[in-house]
């Protein structure tokens, strides 16, 4: 019938697979979208607030838990409750506890941007990861410590956004890179390590032309350093962004904690102490303290 429209179980209009989370998109029209999401234990999620004031967005939680800080105080969603946002005037911050299946309702077009490059760009994350086994989830893990970084600073909305979606992709330049060199259990050569200091800019590169072109400079920098040591430019101190100083931080002590193929996993309080006893040369010293609250506060150091 005209107007009509029956979706059976498992039919959808579009669907896109991320590192985060699924998306089936399962109506559209009049610039509104309804979608079904699902995500595992663990990941991360924000509700941001929109350009335009009048968009609604409406999430209801089938199954799973997630909590979500609300100024300032953890507030739980189990299935059958829901939450509204319209004219949201500051980010909110979800972290998942159980798997969970909700319904996103959305007053303005939202599918596309996930559908296309960022999940194009995920999927290149991915195949870094499967090239490199010792860095599987790193990117995942860079971001959240990112954005809890980011929101104990303080930043910006716009900082905010990139930073989640520049730590996810900061290393997709190593797509480049052969297995030989990502996976070389001995040290580098010179000519190897040349080629691996070329991934910031090749990930950047991979930006140019698309919706997160702006994001370019950050991913070109996330391994420059506070006294101009750092690749590929040798920038120093606030010549570099904020953001990059945050996903460099956080980078290293991800491979820090994590085995490599060239090493074990270092104990997290020591992989902390090391960076923050190189904080203001290396590293922002308003990020390294900020962070140490961050891992003090869910007990991974002391």
């Amino acid at each position: 019938m005209k107007g009509f429209q029956v979706g059976k179980k498992g039919a959808v209009l579009d669907s896109v697979h991320l590192e985060v989370s699924n998306v089936n998109l399962l109506a559209h029209g009049d610039g509104t979208e309804v979608m079904l999401q699902s995500m595992e234990k663990g990941k991360l999620f924000y509700l941001y607030p929109a350009d335009n004031p009048e968009v609604m967005e409406f999430c209801y939680i089938l199954s799973g838990k997630v909590s979500g800080e609300v100024e300032g105080e953890l507030v739980l969603f189990g299935q059958n409750d829901y939450f509204t946002a319209k004219g949201l005037k500051e980010p909110i911050h979800f972290t998942v506890l159980e798997n969970v299946t909700f319904l996103w309702v959305i007053t303005e077009p939202a599918f596309h941007q996930l559908s296309n490059e960022i999940s194009t760009f995920m999927e290149i994350v991915k195949k870094v990861e499967l090239k490199d086994r010792y860095t599987f989830m790193h990117s995942e893990r860079v971001a959240s410590y990112a954005i809890k970084i980011a929101k104990k600073m303080n930043v910006s909305n716009e900082q905010l956004e990139n930073i989640n979606t520049t730590a996810s992709l900061h290393d997709i330049g190593k797509i480049h890179i052969s297995k030989e060199i990502l996976n070389k259990p001995g040290r580098l050569t010179e000519e190897e390590f040349v080629i691996m200091k070329k991934h910031p800019l090749d990930g950047a590169e991979m930006l140019k032309a698309t919706a997160y072109e702006e994001m370019y400079p950050i991913v070109a920098q996330h391994h420059e350093r506070m006294d101009g040591s750092g690749y590929p430019f040798g920038l120093k101190g606030d010549e570099i962004l904020l953001e990059a100083r945050i996903i460099a931080v956080c980078d290293t002590f991800d491979a820090m904690t994590e085995d490599r193929v060239y090493r074990k996993a270092l104990n997290a309080q020591f992989a902390f102490d090391e960076i923050r006893g190189l904080a203001g040369k290396l590293y922002d010293l308003e990020i390294v303290e900020a962070f140490e609250e961050v891992l003090k506060e869910e007990g991974i150091i002391k």
